[in-house]
């Protein structure tokens, strides 16, 4: 039974359960409305989202802000083309008997949403919905969760997580988070403080209070758990910050400058790139042990490191060769090769947890790129440019990227947000954040 619980938002006695799809199910699913999302671009789905019915004022209240959720979800997905529900002939269909589907095909809706919101008797909100093809007439989708009141937006990404992988056949993405560094003030003077928020912008909060200079953020693969570098006394330290508790631990004081800490794919390691006389080396270091080792002895910057998602092997960037490019290495160090051989320089590589592709940011003729490459260095596709984009990192199902883009602004100095965009590089989408923002890190789906 999946804990819901969010440090600082939700008590620890909050629990979620899911009935088996039968127990909502009228009738025998048989159809297979199917988005093909391995085809490039794709043209979105019409679907139609209705307000969830509700027992209560305020169970109606939260039951449309369910629905205003997930329609939100899935057309920033790029895959979906939610209808206005302004069109629609019923606003909140029965639940009870089977829809309409008249009333729906007369708009060209090709999938339904429909829910309720039911308070139980305990206190706790019931949350039910049903996922119809309406073409086929047929139920594709039935699930009913249960909850404290207050955890009704959750409910809704994680329904509308169970409808991307329903319709496309892949696992969701919107119940997660993103962490990023939070940046006020002057362009000489920058605050930096470590803030979070889900995966839409909402519930967002700071981590950390700008009283120590804090970089390159990180999510562990296995638990709600962050490493990051800051500056304490001038001293480079990298921490592991555990969301849930609260709880920050120091990793250690490296005397020589440290760089872009990462997590392995198991969550027992950090790895990491460190400077001594000017000369910066990749290190990894065992969490249980804390024990440190160096895996590049070359006497080029070696940097940005990121395991493959099976830990057998490492990407990074290396001046090596006369100029800045991605190399992959086996995860002892061994067998270095380089793999970017385009126009330009290369930087910030982040494996993809599928293990088909690679991220990276390119710098060409004063430009910069978010892009992808096979791990063999082929298939190089640019999604996104700009005067700088940067910082690339994963969905966890692999099909979409978060950036930071910095903008110069007419006074003269920079403003950066931060923006998601799609394997295909037509659907790129702000992420509002209340201040400045850079340097996002997604974390896997929370459990």
């Amino acid at each position: 039974m999946p804990n819901t619980q969010r440090h600082g938002r939700w008590p620890r006695a909050v629990w979620l359960a899911v009935l088996a799809a039968a127990v909502l199910a009228a009738v025998p699913a048989v159809a297979e409305l199917r988005i093909d999302i391995t085809r490039g671009k794709v043209e979105p789905l019409p679907l139609a989202v209705t307000d969830f019915a509700g027992d209560s004022a305020e169970t109606r209240r939260q039951g449309a802000e369910i629905a205003r959720v997930i329609t939100a979800n899935l057309e920033r997905s790029g895959l979906f083309a939610p209808i206005d529900k302004k069109a629609f002939i019923e606003a909140r269909p029965s639940m009870d008997t089977v829809p309409n589907f008249a009333n729906w095909r007369v708009l060209n809706a090709q999938a339904l949403v429909q829910g309720r919101t039911t308070t139980m008797d305990d206190g706790r909100l019931r949350v039910e919905f049903r996922l119809w093809d309406v073409f086929a007439q047929q139920q594709m989708e039935g699930l009913a969760y249960f909850t404290v009141p207050d955890n009704w937006r959750r409910v809704a990404h994680i329904i509308s997580d169970a409808i991307y992988k329903r319709v496309t056949g892949e696992s969701g993405y919107f119940d997660t988070r993103i962490v990023y560094i939070a940046q006020t003030g002057p362009d000489n003077k920058r605050v930096k403080r470590l803030a979070i928020m889900d995966q839409d912008g909402a519930n967002h909060r700071f981590l950390t209070d700008g009283g120590t200079l804090v970089l390159t953020p990180r999510f562990s693969p296995t638990l709600q758990e962050i490493t990051y570098l800051a500056y304490y006394n001038d001293v480079p330290r990298v921490y592991i910050f555990n969301i849930d508790t609260g709880r920050q631990e120091v990793l250690g004081d490296f005397p020589s400058m440290t760089f872009a800490p990462r997590f392995s794919p198991d969550g027992k390691r950090v790895i990491m790139s460190m400077a001594e006389n000017g000369n910066s080396d990749i290190y990894v270091m065992d969490l249980g042990t804390r024990a440190v080792r160096r895996l590049t002895t070359h006497s080029a910057i070696d940097t940005a490191p990121s395991f493959s998602p099976d830990g057998r092997s490492v990407a990074f960037e290396s001046d090596r060769g006369g100029t800045q490019q991605i190399y992959v290495m086996d995860a002892s160090g061994d067998n270095p090769r380089r793999i970017s051989f385009g126009d330009g320089r290369y930087a910030t590589p982040v494996w993809s947890p599928r293990d088909d592709l690679i991220a990276f940011t390119k710098i060409s003729k004063g430009r910069f790129y978010i892009g992808v490459m096979r791990p063999d260095g082929g298939g190089e596709r640019l999604l996104s440019e700009g005067y700088l984009v940067e910082s690339p990192t994963w969905a966890p199902n692999g099909r979409v990227l978060m950036f930071f883009r910095e903008e110069p602004r007419r006074d003269g100095g920079t403003r950066s947000r931060v923006f998601s965009i799609d394997l295909t590089g037509h659907n790129e989408r702000e992420i509002v954040t209340p201040v400045d923002a850079s340097d996002p890190a997604w974390s896997p789906l929370i459990p």
